[in-house]
Parts: C-alpha cells; sequence; structure tokens
C-alpha cells in the first residue's frame, strides 16, 4: 500500500464520476471530486503515507457529499411542471362537463380524450364541475356557479 501515487487517486476519482452515471443520487461524483482532489494533494506532497491518504479521502468525502446535500435542501430545484408526469394533478382547479348524472356521489366526467369518475354532489349530466382534487384516478368535484 505504500506505492499508491497521486495517479490512482486521479484513476479513482475518473472511475467514481463515470460509475455516476450509472447510478444515480449525485454521490459518487462528489467521491469522485473528493479522489482527485486528493490526488492533487498527494502531488503537492508526495511523502504523504497511505493512511493519511484515506483520512484525506474520507474527510473530503464527507465535506463534499454533506455540503452538496445542505446546499440542495438551502436551494432546492424548483420544477417549472412539477405535474408533468401526475396526469390527475394537472386537471386540478379545470372544469369538465359530465357525461352522466353524479348519484349517490359518482358520475362520470369527459376529459379531454377520455373520461374520468368523479366524486361529489348530485348533479345532472351535461352539467359543469371543476375539479378540487383529486385521489388516484377518481377527480373529487364541485358544481360550476
Amino acid at each position: 500500500m505504500d506505492s499508491i501515487t497521486f495517479w490512482h487517486w486521479l484513476i479513482a476519482g475518473v472511475v467514481l464520476i463515470a460509475f455516476e452515471v450509472m447510478a444515480p443520487g449525485v454521490i459518487f461524483m462528489w467521491m469522485g471530486i473528493a479522489a482527485i482532489v486528493t490526488g492533487l494533494i498527494l502531488f503537492a506532497i508526495p511523502t504523504m503515507g497511505w493512511e493519511y491518504q484515506l483520512i484525506v479521502f474520507a474527510i473530503l468525502s464527507i465535506v463534499s457529499v454533506g455540503g452538496f446535500r445542505m446546499f440542495v435542501r438551502k436551494h432546492p430545484v424548483v420544477d417549472e411542471n412539477p405535474n408533468l408526469n401526475r396526469r390527475g394533478q394537472q386537471y386540478t382547479g379545470r372544469t369538465f362537463t359530465l357525461i352522466t348524472d353524479i348519484e349517490n356521489g359518482v358520475g362520470k366526467a369527459s376529459v379531454d380524450d377520455s373520461q374520468w369518475i368523479v366524486h361529489g354532489p348530485d348533479c345532472s349530466s351535461g352539467s359543469k364541475v371543476k375539479v378540487i382534487s383529486v385521489e388516484g384516478a377518481v377527480l373529487n368535484v364541485e358544481p360550476c356557479e
């Protein structure tokens, strides 16, 4: 283990960063950066023992991963379309026409090119209803005024 050179750390860093492509979670990238920085420190201080190299790598890994998580917690990514893959949530606030009566709180509405089950107060078919919430594949509606 005394023959660990800075090249080993640089290669390990590149491998860890490449591994990030296959494993989501943005962990390996920061560990790869820590390995590269450890390699650069070893290049500057070539007499550093392998024990100290591992300690430096461990500290840099913990600091970089923890720092990234704190940064993301303080600056969350704001999605411009948060309901992109949540089709039902996209309908909240929209108005649709009933295709069957709502009887005993259950009916159907024409929603774009499909039909959805709706829950709400009893109404006759042809009435306009507004979606107030979504529970799975059921739209909760209220009559439009």
